[in-house]
């Protein structure tokens, strides 16, 4: 009998990303990981003001991933993280509706990237990753119709780096996009398809 695939455990307890999964036909799993993101972005910023936001990213993904995988070490974990940069400037999570507010409109008619990382672990060891990035561009919405989207949108707001989810109505904030869009939700699943069949989880 051929081997089975390993459980695919998914690093995560977004929503989102778990959808993207299943909606491709993936089972996976779910255990959030234990990580202090943010004392770990502060970490590698402080040790290298330059440090690439993409790396960031990278790092954020593999950590999770890591850590659930010492957990689960004979599954095949998924870790993924996004990060916002605009002008050198990492964005977090707003932590209330009136700093989202302020970060929408400091990213009013401009252009900002979301990176987006994914990675596997085995055994308590990354064995592959890969980033994506996707830059959006807002429209110089007005403050009216600012204010219609955080009514609308409410605390949601605060579950996401940009105060938006695009596959909602905050798309109406934007006026053009470059990238692909699993990119944009968090999980780049092209690449990560590409790898699960490599390693004959999916079939090729």
């Amino acid at each position: 009998m051929a081997d089975q695939p390993p459980l695919l455990v998914l690093a995560s307890g977004s929503a989102t990303r778990r959808a993207l999964l299943e909606a491709a036909g993936i089972a996976v799993s779910v255990q959030p990981a234990d990580v202090d993101e943010a004392a770990l972005r502060d970490a590698m910023v402080a040790a290298d003001e330059g440090v690439s936001h993409e790396s960031v990213a990278r790092v954020l993904a593999e950590e999770k991933a890591k850590a659930v995988s010492a957990l689960k070490p004979d599954a095949l974990v998924i870790g993924a993280d996004q990060v916002l940069s605009f002008e050198g400037r990492l964005f977090e999570k707003p932590k209330s509706v009136d700093e989202a507010h302020a970060h929408l409109m400091t990213l009013r008619g401009r252009t900002h990237a979301l990176h987006s990382a994914v990675a596997l672990a085995t055994q308590g060891a990354v064995v592959w990753q890969d980033t994506r990035t996707a830059r959006l561009t807002m429209r110089e919405f007005s403050g009216a119709a600012l204010d219609e989207y955080l009514a609308r949108a409410g605390e949601a707001v605060l579950t996401s780096v940009g105060a938006y989810q695009i596959e909602g109505p905050a798309v109406q904030l934007f006026e053009d996009v470059e990238g692909d869009h699993t990119t944009i939700l968090g999980l780049p699943l092209l690449p990560l398809l590409k790898e699960l069949r490599r390693r004959e989880v999916l079939t090729s």
